[in-house]
């Protein structure tokens, strides 16, 4: 297997990580964290123009057929800018999910406009309980007629205060169905949730919200289906955020431990702070290339599955761990609201909850081994 980047696939990872630098450093990242709408709306359409939007998805609609690895980088120089953005909720979770299952006429459709950057989405599944699993979905979807009603509340739904559609996870006679329902909808309450991550977490409560059938998004009972046909890849792009974090990390705080002296010496010659560091770029360097095994089998059309989950749990840990020891290199300059290494640590927990914990992941591994272990 051939783990080179390509001219092609290095040449955009310059520019992801110029654009990024230029239009969103960190100071702006944390006046947009304290903001109501929680990111740029005004660079949304120039990453429509530049195709990051499309990069996922069939030329057939609307995209440009690109290949997974360009989305795994686009997903690194995110993490490694904290750049806040509803991509991961709109073009990964939700546009996988529409191409996953969607009829033809609501790809063409909801794709087309995630594409051009004039629809940002967001996918409500989890609910009070917090579950990963489809037991964790209670909400039902009651018929009425040639409509039903949806009731219920929905938690940590990414960029649910700034999309102007949700696709809302709920139960029917069939099963689990998806429903795309405008978040404009009467009876539709989004609030944003208070979170370490200060990110667009919120709780969206529906009450006697009355949808179309025209609404259901693919066929009724085929929903969890859906979702787990976009959570392999959706697991991946996390995890390649995450790593792009752990790189952001490192290099602020090998800059810090050149510069900052005490006792006459920069701190970054201290063997203490140099043997945090080499375990930090372990951590580091083993997550980042197993990333991209796993993306290359993604592009291979290889089963991939078991591998995001192995992936995702260790990013999980990595980058909490490589963010932890980075605040502690900073000292107590680490905690404060005006040092970068902040942004980091903070979306370390919060990442770690999306797509699946580290004892979802762990599980989901040890299944998967003694079914192996079994069918021998």
């Amino acid at each position: 297997m051939d783990l080179d980047f390509t001219t092609e696939q290095n040449t955009f990872r310059e520019s992801v990580s110029r654009f990024l630098a230029n239009e969103c450093p960190f100071d702006r990242v944390r006046q947009l964290e304290e903001s109501a709408q929680g990111y740029a709306a005004e660079l949304w359409p120039r990453m429509a123009e530049l195709g990051w939007l499309g990069m996922s998805f069939p030329e057939e609609y609307g995209g440009f057929g690109g290949e997974f690895m360009y989305t795994v980088i686009l997903q690194e120089e995110i993490g490694r800018a904290c750049f806040p953005s509803p991509f991961f909720s709109t073009v990964i979770q939700c546009g996988l999910t529409i191409l996953a299952g969607g009829t033809e006429e609501q790809k063409k459709d909801l794709l087309g406009k995630i594409i051009d950057g004039s629809l940002i989405m967001a996918l409500a599944q989890y609910e009070e309980e917090g579950s990963y699993l489809p037991s964790g979905i209670q909400m039902r979807a009651a018929p009425r007629g040639e409509q039903f009603v949806l009731n219920g509340t929905k938690m940590f739904v990414m960029d649910a205060n700034i999309a102007q559609k949700l696709i809302v996870v709920a139960r029917v006679d069939q099963g689990i169905t998806l429903f795309v329902v405008g978040a404009d909808t009467p009876g539709i309450i989004c609030t944003k949730m208070p979170t370490v991550g200060m990110d667009n977490c919120c709780r969206v409560v529906f009450k006697d919200v009355t949808i179309s059938q025209k609404a259901v998004l693919g066929q009724p009972g085929k929903g969890w289906e859906m979702l787990d046909k976009m959570a392999p890849k959706a697991t991946v792009a996390k995890a390649a955020e995450m790593a792009g974090g752990c790189k952001g990390a490192i290099d602020i705080t090998v800059r810090y431990a050149k510069e900052r002296e005490q006792y006459g010496k920069p701190i970054g010659s201290y063997q203490a702070i140099q043997h945090f560091m080499a375990n930090m770029a372990l951590a580091y360097e083993t997550g980042w290339s197993y990333l991209y095994k796993v993306a290359s089998m993604v592009d291979a059309g290889e089963d991939f599955t078991l591998e995001a989950s192995v992936l995702k749990s260790a990013m999980d840990e990595n980058y909490k761990f490589i963010s932890e020891r980075a605040c502690h290199i900073h000292g107590g300059i680490g905690t404060a609201r005006e040092a970068d290494i902040g942004l980091f640590f903070r979306r370390a927990k919060a990442f770690s909850y999306l797509m699946g914990d580290t004892e979802y992941h762990d599980n989901k591994v040890a299944e998967a081994v003694l079914k192996g272990l079994c069918d021998d």
